[in-house]
């Protein structure tokens, strides 16, 4: 179910509360087949907290980086509409269940979702270099075309320090290409709601189920 909320706002804060979202999905997802890390850990912490009393539970931190992108992502939306021909929709809040749902940056069309990211000019000269996406970012963009159900997502990188013609480098991920990791996100997400549940568990002391786990 797609919901038209706009990133930031209180509906929106309210809608993640007790939800997986694209942010988290890349520390759910590493160390594939093996023990969970403290990253994973913490998030099921959180999910667990949330889901016990609807209050949202995140650090709410905050960095140079974090500013920037919130402060260039239109600019790039705008430089990716100007180089594709195309309009960008509100990306809103698709809710997958109650646990799962994510927030892209963009709709496009009725089967494209786009995901923006700023970055400095060093980090951007070496995703010139590398060509596609960020490996760091592969279970985000896996994530959200799984979770919006779209055919196709364009990975956007920006940097407002190169010239004006080389300000942008886009990369289509399709759907189609990946039906193997989405095997392996549920796959993964099935252990970590196992997870949350033994963290609620410990929370409300409900020592039985505890002993079980």
């Amino acid at each position: 179910m797609w919901l038209d909320v706009t990133q930031n706002t209180p509906e929106w804060e309210a809608l993640r509360i007790g939800r997986i979202g694209g942010s988290a999905i890349k520390y759910i997802m590493a160390n594939y087949g093996k023990p969970f890390g403290k990253p994973a850990h913490d998030i099921a912490l959180q999910i667990a907290l949330e889901k016990i009393d609807g209050q949202p539970h995140g650090s709410g931190y905050s960095n140079a980086h974090f500013e920037r992108g919130h402060e260039q992502e239109p600019v790039a939306r705008m430089f990716y509409e100007e180089t594709t021909f195309c309009d960008v929709l509100n990306g809103g809040y698709f809710v997958v269940d109650e646990n799962i749902g994510v927030s892209p940056d963009g709709r496009v069309g009725d089967n494209g979702i786009i995901e923006i990211k700023s970055r400095t000019a060093s980090v951007f000269y070496d995703a010139i270099k590398r060509g596609g996406y960020d490996p760091t970012d592969k279970w985000q963009i896996f994530f959200n075309l799984k979770s919006t159900g779209k055919s196709w997502l364009d990975y956007i990188e920006f940097c407002a320090d190169f010239p004006v013609n080389r300000r942008l480098q886009i990369t289509r991920v399709l759907t189609k290409d990946i039906s193997k990791e989405f095997d392996m996100i549920d796959s993964q997400l099935y252990e970590f709601r196992n997870l949350v549940t033994e963290k609620t568990n410990v929370i409300t002391g409900n020592i039985a189920e505890v002993a079980k786990a």
